[in-house]
């Protein structure tokens, strides 16, 4: 199997465009179609509807999607581990977080990496913990910080992070010292990430509460807004909450409810060599001397 082309085929699914495709990778439209068409000989079915759009995987390609991500991984850490026997590091790492209260940390990180090893490309990924576990998972992924989900990675415990309720300023429960959880059986609410296996339905789903979900929003910024019109009442993380100044109250929850946020990477046996050198440089960083904040969002 040509990895090259198995590289291709992902980056065609995930644009849903040949054109898109060759363009990010450097390959005329015709080459894709004719790496498609190879791959389509090979698999002895097709693997792509093309659309008068674009294209698609067919339902026998999902199947296979996986398997491509597996060889693209694989043949990603064998060139990393060459270049690193010869003597030259290069590769590719994506961090990604949930939390922007952690991109200051990140963003000294990764400019301190790239002046040790300037051969290792560095890409920021953003999404909430449930896609960023899934971005693990498929590869996508190889360094995230996240609240903590099922999933067979390294875990390095950060914080404990408590859940708060965003109310109306002009709501009756907003000068109350702390938000019920129950209140939300009957209040109108604004569901973050719908579908999602987030935090907000986790803490509810523990606490058995059915909320009266009338607005969605997959932006923490837009669920904001609509608290601050009047819209309802959403529950978000405390460390997404400090800097926003709007007329919205911010109390904590009754029962309490607290999220663990710590980083996941890679087991040793499938990480890559350029991400093993990130978080190897990660967990050094987050003990000197001089940087006393850490990894404490509330700094």
């Amino acid at each position: 199997m040509d990895t090259e082309k198995c590289k291709v085929l992902l980056k065609v699914v995930e644009l849903g465009s040949m054109a898109a495709a060759g363009e990010e990778l450097g390959y005329t439209t015709s080459g894709v179609s004719r790496m498609m068409a190879a791959l389509e000989e090979k698999a002895g079915f097709p693997l792509l509807y093309r659309l008068h759009g674009g294209v698609e995987a067919t339902p026998e390609c999902e199947r296979l999607l996986q398997a491509f991500r597996e060889l693209d991984y694989w043949s990603d850490r064998w060139e990393q581990t060459a270049s690193e026997i010869r003597g030259v590091q290069t590769g590719d790492v994506t961090v990604g977080t949930s939390y922007p209260a952690y991109y200051p940390w990140l963003a000294r990180i990764i400019a301190a990496f790239r002046q040790a090893y300037p051969g290792v490309t560095v890409r920021l990924l953003q999404g909430n913990s449930a896609a960023l576990y899934r971005a693990m998972a498929e590869h996508k992924a190889d360094f995230c910080v996240v609240s903590q989900r099922e999933g067979d990675f390294n875990w390095i415990p950060l914080a404990e992070d408590p859940l708060v309720a965003w109310i109306p300023a002009g709501h009756p429960l907003a000068g109350e010292p702390r938000f019920p959880l129950k209140a939300l059986a009957s209040e109108p609410y604004i569901d973050t990430y719908p579908g999602e296996d987030s935090d907000n339905r986790r803490c509810l789903a523990d606490q058995g509460i059915r909320p009266v979900s009338q607005f969605t929003s997959t932006d923490t910024g837009a669920t904001y807004a609509m608290v601050e019109a009047g819209l309802g009442i959403s529950l978000e993380n405390a460390m997404n909450s400090g800097n926003r100044r709007g007329k919205v109250a911010i109390l904590p929850l009754e029962p309490p409810w607290t999220v663990s946020i710590g980083i996941i990477y890679p087991k040793a046996d499938t990480l890559t060599p350029a991400a093993g050198r990130f978080a190897a440089f990660a967990q050094r960083e987050k003990w000197r001397k001089d940087d006393e904040r850490r990894f404490d969002p509330s700094v």
